[in-house]
């Protein structure tokens, strides 16, 4: 990978996800930027007047077939979510347009017992993972690989319920994971290889289908009607914890950093935006079940914002804006080559 042309970079990002945080964000920071979408979904990044450029292409795949458009245009991809559900790992790894993040970590992220393995490494209490339906001898839910939103997951509490439900689910990878009752919390932070300094951004809780419905329906109902539960998200809801376990937060992102300069060979390790998805149990420990080693829709809630930024920053600071500054801090600083692969 060649290093943009410092001084007109523009920030660039598939139009889906957290697009829209991460280009109004780039907007702020004074950055040029470009949109690529699909054919019949651009209308918001029309109507919001966030992106300088819209590229439309038939499927988000194509992306690949406008690298030379995209060099040309001295573009810096800001990856999310839908980058890692579109783009096999090695097509994502042979594209050429400079990427904010290190590649190298997200083969831990997409494989889910790889990132256990990272988990582990930084010391966090997990889940405990049943190797197979046999051994399931309590509440579990069962997990798919790969940044899909929840879609598909279940729960089961036999292996005859799990081997039920599973025939009734396009075959994918999966993990079985020991179930977890507490109180669901997303933590979004940002790491700085420039300044070696953790921040935490905000804090979400997801709003899944149908389980965050069904609970307005009499526990009678649902058996009479054969309800099962879904986690299929449909969007988020903002939360601020207890200032007493921010210091536990902090300790969690720092030893997720930490550890994941061990995966890779070059060191380098994870930065930028990460989410460490947990649950909390009525005696406030914290579970982690899940890294996702960029930006989450989560932070879409904070736009202008979280009670965090405004403590730090005393301006409106997002996620998205937040990559934009380390992008204009690393060409003011002459270190593009520590936040780029």
């Amino acid at each position: 990978m060649g290093l943009p042309n410092k001084g007109k970079i523009k920030i660039a990002t598939l139009g889906s996800h957290s697009a829209l945080q991460i280009l109004h964000g780039a907007k702020q920071e004074g950055f040029s930027t470009i949109v690529i979408c699909e054919k019949g979904r651009e209308r918001p990044y029309e109507s919001y007047k966030v992106a300088d450029k819209i590229i439309l292409v038939d499927d988000f795949r194509d992306t690949q077939k406008i690298q030379r458009q995209l060099l040309e245009e001295n573009a810096v991809l800001i990856p999310h979510g839908t980058f890692l559900e579109v783009f096999e790992l090695k097509e994502f790894e042979k594209l050429k347009v400079p990427y904010f993040g290190n590649k190298g970590i997200l083969k831990w992220e997409a494989d889910r017992m790889m990132q256990r393995e990272w988990l582990k490494r930084a010391g966090l209490t997990l889940p405990m993972i049943y190797n197979k339906p046999e051994e399931i001898d309590g509440p579990v839910i069962i997990k798919f690989y790969g940044a899909r939103g929840g879609k598909g997951f279940f729960l089961a509490r036999s292996p005859q319920e799990f081997h039920k439900k599973i025939k009734e689910r396009e075959a994918r990878a999966y993990i079985i994971q020991e179930y977890i009752i507490g109180a669901p919390i997303y933590i979004h932070y940002f790491y700085s290889p420039i300044t070696d300094e953790l921040e935490v951004m905000s804090f979400d809780k997801r709003y899944e289908s149908n389980v965050d419905s069904i609970g307005r329906i009499a526990a009678k109902d649902q058996l009479d009607m054969g309800l099962e539960t879904s986690y299929n998200i449909t969007g988020n809801v903002p939360l601020v914890v207890r200032e007493s376990l921010l210091p536990q937060v902090f300790r969690m992102g720092e030893a997720a950093v930490k550890a994941s300069r061990t995966l890779d060979g070059d060191g380098k390790g994870l930065f930028g935006p990460f989410s460490l998805e947990t649950v909390l149990t009525p005696d406030l420990k914290f579970y982690v079940f899940e890294i996702s080693a960029r930006i989450v829709a989560g932070t879409n809630l904070y736009m202008n914002g979280s009670p965090y930024t405004d403590a730090r920053y005393g301006e409106p600071m997002s996620t998205g804006r937040r990559i934009a500054r380390e992008i204009k801090k690393a060409i003011k600083d002459g270190k593009l080559g520590k936040i780029l692969s």
